[in-house]
């Protein structure tokens, strides 16, 4: 039997493994002030909200945009900026998965599976985009430290901090409830993942009290965010059983955590027969897994949705993989290429190619020149406002124009309105024109004897929109009437 190495040893092997969490978090870093990719619709919304501070927004709650608020008061609204956050937020989450690990198991454990959530391709594509689930994560990690803790021994301390996190991560995106059904769920089948009741009713309390506001944003918006969320989530009564969505969602798993670490997972979710850590881990994971495979039967349902379990199955998948030497290198060569390369493409969104076909990160790509050509086409004809009913063309109008001078607005609608625009900034009454910029086929539906003028169109010939764009000078009565 091999001797279990002494303290300074085992010191040693967490110190290196927290600075390989620190190298790659430098290496995102470095790259950030080359990247060449326009905010994509969601970081453009997220960036804008960061610019209206409250309580909620139409499809999230509000922690990242406060983030990205705090982010660009201290350096200014770049993209650098912008995106600075997410890597260093993933590495927090990677030193607590790491804590994580050497509480549950030791030191070497924690090190591995410090490095191994740094590296996974899930937060490799998540430190380079704007998300809602990259605070949740590092919110639902220390929670789940803070419940290994207090399962430990009783401390006011680590209850508060239960508590916060849960409420925090509340405040980031709502699939924090996970946490808290799983913790449940984890203590009523295994004594060691049990707390006081003192402390789980502190925690609740902190959780509640960190949450109120937000809950009373939506009660005074007409509870906006749950709406959306519901709506997004498919429980309605049109949802279909389905098991076309099966398959595409577990194979995004594996591409979350990469195929090897999750396949570790997947074969080491039997020892959770035997309780003790691989239960614990089990349980904070795989009930996230199955409630969003029974999801997937009715509607679509997307990878990330599940990105919370992936805390405890990176854990998990790296108890699995410690002593299969092999299998290790191998998982951690696959990931780290990706951790490696993604940062690269971005470098060259604008050029990287598929062969001689489209680009590779065309989605990500053409928005600012789209902004800045409406915004040409409204100064030569004179119109001070830009309208549109296109949530994707309105996002990056309100980042890229934001200097412009001109007035931003969303076509008005009717009914419960489809996006944060058309709820905080629709058009209004007035008099005169506006441009109307669109990839509808269809003009706006005016009032009789109110015909729009198109002054503009163009088709893109690469990035997010291959769709003919209109440019179309329209009065305002066109929506309210003479």
């Amino acid at each position: 039997m091999r001797p279990s190495p002494g303290p300074e040893a085992q010191a040693r092997v967490f110190r290196l493994g927290l600075a390989g969490i620190a190298l790659v978090t430098l290496w995102r870093v470095a790259l950030l002030p080359f990247d060449r990719a326009d905010l994509y619709v969601d970081e453009a919304q997220y960036w804008f909200w960061g610019q209206e501070l409250a309580w909620g927004y139409y499809s999230k709650p509000p922690l990242i945009g406060w983030i990205l608020r705090l982010s660009t008061a201290i350096g200014g609204d770049g993209l650098f900026w912008i995106r600075l956050p997410l890597p260093l937020i993933h590495a927090g989450t990677a030193v607590l998965v790491a804590l994580i690990g050497r509480r549950l198991a030791d030191a070497r454990t924690g090190a591995l599976a410090g490095v191994g959530f740094a590296t996974v391709p899930g937060v490799a594509l998540g430190s380079l985009l704007v998300s809602t689930d990259t605070p949740m994560l590092f919110c639902f990690a220390l929670a789940m430290l803070a419940q290994i803790q207090l399962a430990a021994r009783r401390s006011p301390g680590w209850a508060l901090t239960l508590g916060a996190a849960v409420g925090t991560g509340m405040l980031a995106k709502y699939a924090m409830i996970y946490f808290p059904l799983a913790a449940i769920l984890a203590a009523l089948l295994m004594p060691r993942a049990r707390i006081s009741w003192r402390d789980a009713g502190v925690a609740a309390l902190v959780a509640l009290a960190v949450l109120a506001p937000n809950l009373w944003w939506n009660l005074d918006n007409g509870f906006t965010t749950l709406r959306h969320t519901a709506e997004n989530a498919s429980l309605g009564a049109e949802a279909r059983l389905s098991l076309g969505g099966m398959p595409e969602f577990w194979g995004g798993q594996f591409a979350v955590s990469g195929p090897i670490l999750f396949a570790a997972y997947l074969a080491g979710l039997p020892r959770a027969r035997g309780g003790g850590v691989a239960g614990y881990l089990a349980l904070m994971s795989a009930p996230i897994f199955l409630a969003l495979s029974a999801q997937a039967l009715r509607a679509e349902v997307n990878a990330n949705w599940a990105a919370t379990a992936h805390v405890a199955a990176v854990v998990l998948g790296i108890l699995v993989l410690r002593d299969r030497r092999g299998w290790l290198i191998a998982s951690f060569a696959v990931n780290l290429a990706v951790t490696i390369a993604l940062p690269l493409t971005t470098l060259f969104a604008d050029s990287l190619r598929f062969g001689s076909g489209d680009l590779l990160l065309a989605r990500y790509v053409g928005r600012a020149d789209v902004s800045r050509r409406a915004a040409e086409i409204a100064r030569r004809e004179g119109l001070d406002t830009l309208v549109s009913g296109d949530r994707a063309i309105l996002a990056d109008f309100f980042y890229t124009l934001r200097d412009s001078g001109l007035v931003l607005r969303a076509e008005p609608t009717k009914g419960f309105p489809p996006h944060h625009y058309a709820q905080k900034h629709p058009l209004t009454p007035g008099g005169g024109d506006v441009l109307l910029v669109t990839r509808s086929l269809d003009g706006p539906a005016c009032a009789p004897g109110i015909t729009p003028r198109e002054v503009a169109r163009w088709t893109p010939t690469d990035g997010y929109s291959k769709r003919e764009i209109r440019a179309l000078r329209v009065p305002r009565a066109c929506w309210f009437g003479s």
